[in-house]
């Protein structure tokens, strides 16, 4: 029996009705990117609510409109916000769904991942987990037949993370994206000084400095990084804000980051 997973956050963190949706992501993408003509292998996005968030993942998602032909598998990773677990979790889902449609799981990868010690198919962490949905419309409006690799981080360290990667990504064309915000609850002034030095170290690669205090899906940004800096890849920062530019709070906000590696 084909299993779907529903969408959990549709009506919180994005539009739940269709039209609402692709109206929305339209005006996003709207603004024309300074960042053309690059061969997008990896994003780094944020997973705030559209409203706070949705501009800055829309111009790192930009970039994968004239790749969109290129790209067959996504793997989606990021962490688990409400479930305590080591190492990696996929899903049991044969299909995630949102407003625009469902999309496919690639579960053709799984064999080849369940080798690797450390990851396991573990539906729980995924049931409401907001990280990897809220990517799929941008992804859905972004590209053109694609399936994804859903994968939520628990306790895991930098080594797991890169070998998942490189096994995930070796046999299709395929795309990274890792799901995570920047600082969390500091005062504006302090939160663009703290996500400026994190931006700073994802683009340099350097992942040592790059905690919890940092960025929520810091062992994904990590392991990433790990296994860039093996790829010979090269970043850099497509945008870079956080919540107090969009509402009038200054005294606790959410730093978010978009970044593209090639």
């Amino acid at each position: 029996m084909i299993s779907i997973r529903p969408s959990a956050v549709a009506g919180l963190y994005y539009p739940a009705r269709s039209t609402e949706l692709e109206d929305l992501l339209a005006k996003q993408f709207d603004k024309p990117s300074d960042h053309i003509h690059h061969h997008a292998k990896a994003l780094i996005v944020p997973h705030g609510g559209y409203f706070y968030s949705g501009q800055v993942a829309a111009k790192a998602y930009q970039s994968l409109m004239e790749v969109a032909d290129d790209i067959e598998r996504v793997i989606l990773i990021g962490p688990s916000h409400r479930t305590d677990f080591k190492g990696i979790a996929m899903s049991e889902a044969d299909y995630f769904a949102t407003p625009i449609g469902s999309v496919a799981v690639d579960k053709k990868i799984y064999p080849q991942l369940s080798r690797i010690k450390g990851v396991e198919t573990y539906e729980s962490p995924h049931d409401n987990e907001h990280c990897l949905e809220v990517q799929l419309p941008f992804l859905q409006y972004s590209l053109n037949q694609f399936e994804i690799v859903p994968l939520l981080t628990g306790k895991a360290n930098s080594s797991l993370i890169a070998d998942v990667l490189g096994t995930a990504t070796q046999d299709v064309k395929s795309l990274i994206v890792i799901s995570s915000d920047l600082s969390h609850y500091l005062d504006y002034e302090t939160a663009r000084k703290i996500d400026q030095y994190t931006s700073q170290a994802i683009i340099s690669m350097d992942n040592h400095d790059i905690d919890k205090f940092h960025a929520c899906g810091c062992d994904a940004i990590r392991g990433f990084l790990e296994y860039a800096r093996n790829a010979n890849m090269s970043g850099q920062i497509m945008a870079l804000s956080n919540s107090g530019d969009i509402v009038r709070k200054k005294e606790s906000v959410v730093g978010y980051g978009a970044y593209l590696f090639e």
